[in-house]
């Protein structure tokens, strides 16, 4: 019998992308939570894993976007209830948020194809088994940044922030096979993804670009480089995905 999960989406244009693939090759169902388009939360026992994807806004927007704090108080609620929650870019700190870590802007943008290297910790985790011992390129697209949860386990970094990523167990579930993954990078997206990020980030980027010019890159190099490394980022995601479904 597959896995059920469940995907939160903020916006149109940040969907699953590779884990869809992923998850059907699996024989996975999915079901969608499309805040924009104000579709209801689920219930706890309908899911097994929570993936929360990314989008433009902040987790400090409630005044602009009224579902973020359902939203905050459910992530809340599933990791409390022992689900496997894994969080991309604003997922990610929508999760920090949930365990009471600072989420602020990082004051440095990186938007483009950027090295990160995994902690000491990260390199001896089990669920990153197999991923590159040394620097390796991944997709950002972010402002903000999260402090590592306290109890969480720092793993990855970058040369402009230290929290690139963690893992977190709540004590109460330690015997089980749920995890709490959050990454500030995109391991997910795929070639119609970037193209779809980029082209309603564009202006984004242009400004961006002149405030951060060794960390933000261009539209057209962005997308040039993607031919080079998605197909890693998105096996790196696989062995990530399989080993949280062992």
């Amino acid at each position: 019998m597959g896995l059920r999960i469940h995907a939160f989406y903020h916006v149109d244009f940040e969907e699953l992308s590779y884990i869809k693939q992923w998850a059907d090759s699996q024989n996975h169902s999915i079901t969608v939570t499309r805040f924009y388009e104000n579709d209801p939360i689920p219930a706890q026992d309908s899911f097994d894993w929570l993936v929360i994807m990314g989008g433009p806004m902040s987790i400090h927007d409630d005044a602009e976007f009224a579902w973020l704090a359902d939203e905050k108080h459910f992530i809340h609620q599933s990791i409390d209830a022992g689900k496997t929650v894994i969080g991309v870019c604003l997922g990610a700190q929508l999760i920090a948020d949930s365990l009471g870590a600072q989420v602020a802007p990082s004051g440095i943008k990186e938007v483009g194809w950027l090295p990160i290297q995994l902690t000491k910790q990260g390199l001896a985790h089990p669920l990153l088994a197999d991923l590159p011992r040394n620097e390796f390129t991944v997709f950002h697209w972010h402002g903000d940044g999260f402090e590592c949860p306290e109890g969480a386990t720092p793993i990855a970094t970058s040369h402009t922030w230290a929290n690139q990523g963690f893992i977190y167990q709540t004590p109460k579930h330690k015997t089980l096979d749920t995890w709490v993954l959050g990454w500030q990078c995109h391991f997910e997206v795929t070639n119609q993804s970037m193209v779809d990020m980029v082209s309603h980030g564009q202006t984004y980027i242009q400004e961006a670009m002149s405030d951060h010019p060794d960390s933000v890159q261009a539209a057209d190099e962005i997308l040039a480089l993607g031919d080079k490394y998605i197909a890693d980022n998105n096996a790196w995601l696989s062995i990530m995905l399989n080993n949280l479904a062992k």
